[in-house]
């Protein structure tokens, strides 16, 4: 079986990702794929890692699991997509031990274990540090951002550390990423490839995210061409929609304000600029994909 986990991360997608598959698991069943509800496996799959000890899982425990996860025969599956962006750690303790997602690798060790024989795949959008941070800090019960963030400095932090942690950790694994920043350009082609289906195959809620920062005349008319133009592939459709997002974006929606003391713009530019460097160095590392415009 194919274990497809979405690990978020924090202050990405907002469980959408995991909803829009949802919306479409009657049409991917017919291909063996299963996207259970998150109320099947989360708290499930959390304590099972928890429970761990040296000695590993008992010799059923996948069975169990399985069918705990599953509402049809584990036999019929052949891909399951599972979403838990608390995975690696809740909010507040992103930054836990002054180390960014610190318990990341032993967490999917846990997986590793607990579906053992399985081919596991991890998919995570990543987001800029200048909105990330904020975000996140904003989920915690804390007021106090140098205690959230653990002595841990944003200037140095670096997706591309984590991932190449992960890959060092668990070289069988291959991971995808994608920037957050580019989801509504990206999220027809997110939902089919963690379902596993044909690039071109149509599915419901393609389009909802850029739905949600485009104006209702923007959508109508962008739909109205594509019903004109039903052969254009999947990177002729993200140039209209950037043409499209150009003339009818809502500015409301893609602003984000920052509030939090001393970050002032130079220092957002800069966290910027080392994030779109980061990306690069991600782009370069090996059995890593990127999903991009």
């Amino acid at each position: 079986m194919q274990v497809i986990l979405h690990t978020g991360v924090h202050a990405t997608d907002n469980d959408r990702l995991l909803r829009g598959l949802l919306r479409n698991a009657d049409d991917f069943r017919t291909d063996g794929v299963a996207v259970p509800g998150p109320g099947r496996y989360r708290r499930l799959l959390s304590e099972a890692i928890n429970a761990l000890g040296p000695a590993g899982p008992a010799e059923n425990a996948r069975d169990v699991l399985l069918d705990a996860i599953l509402s049809t025969d584990p036999e019929t599956v052949e891909r399951l997509v599972l979403s838990h962006e608390n995975l690696f750690s809740v909010p507040k303790l992103v930054f836990g031990g002054g180390r960014f997602y610190r318990n990341a690798e032993t967490r999917i060790e846990g997986m590793r274990r607990l579906f053992r024989g399985d081919a596991i795949t991890m998919f995570m959008g990543l987001r800029n540090p200048a909105t990330f941070i904020p975000a996140v800090f904003q989920q915690t019960p804390g007021k106090d951002l140098a205690k959230f963030l653990n002595g841990v400095d944003p200037m140095h932090l670096r997706w591309s550390d984590l991932v190449r942690r992960l890959r060092v950790a668990h070289p069988q694994v291959p991971v995808t990423v994608w920037c957050n920043e580019d989801t509504p350009l990206l999220w027809g082609q997110i939902l089919r490839e963690m379902a596993g289906v044909d690039p071109d195959r149509k599915i419901t809620g393609a389009f909802d995210l850029l739905q949600q920062i485009m104006s209702p005349e923007g959508m109508r008319r962008f739909r109205a061409y594509l019903r004109d133009h039903p052969g254009i592939n999947e990177t002729q459709k993200r140039r209209v929609m950037v043409a499209f997002l150009d003339k009818y974006a809502l500015d409301e929606a893609i602003e984000e304000e920052l509030d939090l003391p001393g970050w002032d713009a130079a220092y957002v530019d800069m966290l910027t600029e080392l994030y779109e460097e980061d990306l690069y160095e991600i782009s370069r590392m090996e059995n890593v994909t990127v999903i991009a415009p």
